[in-house]
């Protein structure tokens, strides 16, 4: 299936389903329409709330084939099918930042269309596979009830050169993995993701990750961390935090403090270390973050609690170390360190599998401590456990900062899970920290959950709802937007997300999953920049020249203004060709803007005909230096058109 430039499918529109095909609403079935409907959907009556920030608004949201056509007063227009939402807020579809590579359920996900999540991004904490081309070919062979994207991971590539021991890379092995890494890139990475709070990554010096990182720059994408809490510091989140952002700033990439928490005995520094953010983009580091609104975190019993040093090897290595007593008595010693300063001791750990608290468990087995009692548990058995770690204030606060996203820390489940993350995360972030306890306001909120994820890792047709993006769409009720999952049962789906559509087809419809397998495999291009999010400041757009693509002169000319307060740009758009037909924008969407590059998406005419588009001027393009501006525009149904305007 051929691609567009964007790394969707270009394919023309198809049927969700019977109610879609028969068109019901607007144009019956029984008797044809005298003219062809304006609109496959229309969405009547609700409030658009479009991922900018901006102050929610009504209006109708019309969708033609796989995108936003209007937003606006439709009340002249017909659609096939025509969808009361009054009372309902139309926001983007969500994008989830933190997903690893499960993708078993993906054909439904049930669990994320449910929060109203739309695209996931893969291979958080430095996971997932090398070979990218190979993931996305499997998960589109599959199906795709949401779209995927991956990043590359930190540390796969240093498990795949290095090994698992704690042993120092050489400069052949630095340049390998580095090699990996820009492979990935390459091949659509949106990010290069660590966890460097893991084994083996663990043992690699700052220096090590930056010097893996060489080079990376040119893509103008982000390094996303987990970040490492250590003896040595004090297992200092703020310290860990700390590395995070010298890594970015050292590298050229955008730093991304991923899951953000302030642990243990830090908690109730959140001022100080949300300032250190502040500080750091201030100094020219732009700063993000991603969060989920919980207060404790899930991951292997073993993972952050069994010393770094007795994780060496692996799995067996470690067993090794246990039975030898010596060893044992200091591994127990750390691992009662490692409990209290992160976790508040022994009754910060829960085993979700068998639903046991640690500390029942210290008593059933007569374990001295919580570390003997882990190191019995890890003798027998490898479970997960469920780690709690933070203060109620310092989860506000961290929600509430301008560069954080909000995240599930989730992949498409079916049946059980460990953590209610995976339920419930985003319905919980608009149920209790929007309308019940007022942190955010709705459109910050939906900001951290569609546009501002999208900017940060670089997107340019999902995250607004605007005229020319995708039709990635979530509806809900705000008046009953809530989670019901919790510790003791995981699975427990939220309410309030009434409809979800990705690509204008209905995944999501009153709350029920239709089966459609309408997601897509996303994969980024060198034009499209990790960045702050810029949808709130008056900005303009203005070109007038020629451009080469293909060997065919192109004539465009771009006038375009749009003020801090409104949702779309205003102005002009004009492309011409000697072999084609006149190309005029009749309406637009939101401009986006980084340095010496903008976009922005809307509406064209072609011969009458209406149709989508999404237009980049790169004036950075890493891959053309120069005083020029590579022009990147794909309309839908249309071949990209790509050229270089030198001088322009």
């Amino acid at each position: 299936m051929r691609k567009g430039r964007w790394g969707r499918p270009r394919r023309r529109w198809r049927g969700s389903g019977i109610v879609r095909g028969l068109g019901v609403a607007a144009c019956s079935w029984l008797a044809a329409c005298a003219t062809d409907p304006d609109y496959d959907v229309i969405l009547r009556g609700g409030t658009v709330v479009d991922g900018s920030g901006l102050l929610p608004y009504p209006a109708d949201v019309g969708i033609r084939g796989r995108h936003v056509a209007n937003v606006g007063d439709l009340s002249g227009a017909s659609a096939l099918e025509d969808v009361d939402v009054t009372g309902m807020f139309v926001a983007p579809g969500f994008i989830n930042l933190h997903s690893h590579d499960r993708l078993d359920a993906a054909p439904t996900a049930e669990n994320l269309l449910t929060q109203g999540v739309t695209t996931i991004i893969l291979n958080a904490d430095g996971g997932g596979p090398l070979d990218l081309d190979a993931q996305l070919a499997e998960a589109e062979a599959a199906g795709l009830a949401v779209n995927v994207g991956p990043n590359i991971g930190f540390n796969v590539a240093w498990t795949e050169v290095n090994g698992r021991e704690d042993v120092r890379p050489s400069p052949a092995q630095i340049e390998e993995m580095s090699a990996l890494l820009h492979a990935g890139l390459e091949a659509g990475a949106w990010g290069v993701s660590a966890g460097l709070d893991y084994k083996p990554a663990y043992y690699a010096a700052t220096e090590d990750v930056v010097e893996v990182l060489a080079g990376a720059a040119r893509w103008r994408t982000l390094f996303t961390n987990h970040d490492r809490l250590t003896p040595e510091s004090g297992f200092s989140s703020r310290l860990g935090m700390a590395e995070t952002i010298d890594i970015g700033r050292s590298t050229g990439l955008m730093p991304v403090i991923t899951h953000m928490k302030i642990q243990g005995r830090e908690q109730g520094t959140s001022e100080a270390v949300l300032g250190m953010m502040s500080d750091a983009t201030e100094g020219g580091a732009y700063t993000a973050a991603d969060a989920y609104p919980y207060l404790a975190g899930q991951t292997s019993l073993a993972a952050l609690i069994i010393p770094g040093w007795a994780q060496a090897g692996g799995l067996d290595a470690m067993l090794d170390r246990f039975a030898d007593p010596a060893q044992r008595e200091r591994i127990v010693r750390e691992a009662n360190e490692a409990l209290e300063a992160r976790f508040g001791g022994p009754s910060g750990v829960f085993l979700p599998e068998t639903q046991e608290e640690l500390t029942d468990l210290m008593r059933e087995m007569g374990a001295t401590s919580g570390g003997d009692a882990v190191v019995r548990i890890l003798q027998r058995d490898v479970p997960s456990a469920i780690l709690r770690f933070g203060s109620e204030e310092d989860l506000a606060a961290i929600l509430a900062h301008p560069t954080t996203s909000i995240a599930c820390d989730c992949d498409p489940a079916e049946g059980r899970v460990g953590h209610p993350r995976g339920y419930g995360t985003f319905p919980r972030a608009l149920g209790r920290y929007v309308r019940e306890l007022g942190v955010l306001t709705w459109e910050e909120a939906i900001r951290k959950m569609t546009g501002l994820p999208a900017a940060t890792i670089g997107m340019v047709d999902r995250g607004l709802v605007a005229p020319g993006m995708i039709a990635d769409v979530t509806v809900f009720d705000p008046e009953t937007v809530i989670d019901h999952a919790t510790y003791s049962d995981p699975t427990a789906r939220s309410e309030g997300i009434a409809h979800v559509l990705i690509a204008g087809a209905w995944a999501l419809r009153d709350g029920v999953v239709t089966g459609a397998r309408e997601g897509s495999a996303l994969r980024r291009t060198v034009h499209m920049p990790a960045r702050p999010q810029t949808t709130r400041t008056s900005r303009g757009i203005s070109f007038s020249g020629t451009f080469t693509a293909d060997g065919r002169e192109y004539s465009l000319e771009i006038s375009l203004e749009q003020a801090a307060q409104a949702p779309a740009a205003q102005g002009s758009l004009e492309l011409r060709s000697p072999d084609d037909p006149p190309v005029e924008a009749v309406r637009f969407g939101a401009i986006q803007t980084a340095a010496a590059w903008s976009t922005v998406s809307g509406v064209v005419t072609i011969d009458g005909s209406e149709r989508a588009f999404v237009l980049v001027l790169d004036g950075a393009d890493p891959t053309r230096p120069g005083d020029g501006t590579t022009v990147v525009l794909e309309i839908e149904g249309r071949a990209p058109i790509v050229g270089r305007s030198e001088g322009g």
